[in-house]
């Protein structure tokens, strides 16, 4: 069945990947970008164009109802001068305006990004009816209850799926040779530990997002299949971005660091990540200096 997607954050480094996967699928794609120098990206890429700020609600309301979308499509993030707060207002704010303006235009569907490393702490990966860690310790809880307030407003709708994403690796990402990881690492400053991280590739996490379109509603894990500790998968990435061994921390894993268990997207929904572990990815895409 084909739709009519409204995709909100069609210049990301996830959107960039999903319109010419929705349109080879044959769905129609409107597409928002804050940038007017983007629109002829978007209008390459094979979607239509809309400039709107995602804090603008009245615009917003207006650009999803003309679009006349069948299922709206949540990619927005704001991390590119790492500035966490300005994403968890985002998620908060944001998606709390597209929601509305979903509702107003009377769609029914909705899929949006969210995140696999916010349950609360426990022994092995979490699995998606694992409680998110809301009483987290005051440094971890604002991050926390920012992706609450993204999933309970997306909750509203008849049907929605939200995507529990693990860290994003891959071209375009902080995971590539010219990335903020990268550059930290280099410089010594990220430290081999305990602490335990769910990958996967963004083309692996567009293709689950086009899939979305037709999962039964729920959070899905969408990461794959090797959760590893820092001790393992960070000098790894030190090799492969020319950087030097890391330091090591010997201290306890920290609870919440658990990573995410993909197998219900895996083995109910079909959906098969091409780069099965971060190994794999790593080494695919012959990341390098």
């Amino acid at each position: 069945m084909t739709m009519h997607v409204f995709l909100a954050g069609g210049t990301g480094v996830l959107g960039r990947r999903i319109v010419p996967l929705l349109v080879a699928g044959g769905h129609t794609v409107t597409a928002t970008t804050r940038d007017e120098a983007k629109a002829a990206l978007l209008w390459d890429l094979g979607a239509v164009p809309v400039q709107v700020d995602v804090y603008d609600a009245a615009a917003l309301r207006a650009a999803v109802r003309e679009s006349g979308a069948d299922v709206v499509m949540h990619q927005l993030t704001d991390l590119s001068g790492g500035d966490f707060a300005a994403n968890s207002r985002l998620r908060e704010i944001g998606t709390r305006n597209l929601v509305d303006a979903a509702r107003a235009a009377g769609v029914r569907r909705i899929v949006a990004q969210s995140i696999a490393w916010v349950y609360e702490p426990g022994d092995d990966p979490a699995a998606e009816e694992t409680p998110l860690d809301v009483h987290a310790p005051e440094a971890r809880r604002p991050m926390v209850e920012a992706v609450a307030s993204l999933e309970s407003a997306v909750r509203e709708l008849p049907a929605w799926v939200v995507l529990r994403y693990g860290m994003f690796y891959g071209p375009g990402t902080w995971f590539e040779p010219r990335g903020l990881r990268a550059e930290q690492a280099r410089s010594g400053a990220l430290v081999a530990d305990a602490d335990v991280t769910s990958f996967v590739h963004v083309d692996d996490a567009a293709a689950a997002a086009v899939q979305a379109l037709e999962w039964p509603s729920g959070p899905v894990n969408v990461c794959d299949d090797e959760p590893a500790p820092a001790h393992d998968w960070l000098p790894a990435f030190c090799r492969a971005v020319g950087a030097p061994a890391p330091p090591e921390d010997d201290a306890p894993r920290n609870g919440f660091a658990r990573g995410a268990d993909n197998r219900y997207a895996r083995k109910r929904l079909g959906w098969t990540p091409e780069y099965v572990s971060w190994r794999d990815g790593f080494a695919a895409y012959g990341i390098s200096r």
